[in-house]
């Protein structure tokens, strides 16, 4: 059985709190619908009954989409990548930013000589050389110094930031940690 994959006991006590959530949900929507009490508001052509609870449904539906969207964008704000979100969501890693195109950051493209970069708590600037090639210098969250291969630049702005951005990763402190 995968990790996420439930039990049949833990699948039973999770239909039963989504029914009981539910009920009183399809109950207040079949009320304002029919404006019937809630004790007359079931006694009705049982199409009209299953209706409302499926209407119920796509209300809470909507509410799990809000909230899966939610946890996808924390998970992203910690550092969790596409490739991650799509592991656990089992999708792809182009599935998973189709889902949720905003869940993880990615720094601006470096156009100018000089950009600042600042992630996972740390900060590091990148600057280019005059012969064209790209560095960086810069502080982790838990205050390590790093700066990029002496003597060797890195071709592309975008590699001197990856580089970087695993050195601020490396140093990213707990979250316990930054009270």
């Amino acid at each position: 059985m995968a990790a996420s994959e439930i039990t049949p006991e833990e699948q039973a006590e999770l239909d039963k709190a989504l029914y009981d959530a539910l009920n009183p949900l399809a109950t207040a929507l079949r009320s304002r619908e029919t404006g019937l009490s809630a004790d007359r508001m079931w006694d009705a052509d049982p199409v009209e009954v299953a209706l409302s609870v499926l209407a119920a449904w796509k209300v809470v539906d909507g509410e799990v989409k809000r909230l899966t969207e939610r946890a996808a964008v924390t998970a992203g704000s910690y550092g969790a990548s596409y490739e991650q979100l799509g592991a656990v969501w089992g999708i792809t890693r182009q599935g998973a930013r189709k889902k949720w195109p905003d869940a993880v950051s990615r720094p601006a493209p470096v156009t100018a000589g000089r950009s600042t970069l600042a992630l996972f708590g740390g900060v590091a600037e990148l600057v280019q050389s005059p012969s064209g090639g790209w560095d960086w210098t810069g502080r982790g969250a838990d205050g390590a110094p790093g700066a990029g291969a002496e003597g060797a630049p890195y071709a592309t702005a975008e590699e001197a930031a990856a580089h970087a951005g695993a050195f601020l990763k490396e140093h990213a402190t707990d979250i316990d940690d930054r009270s």
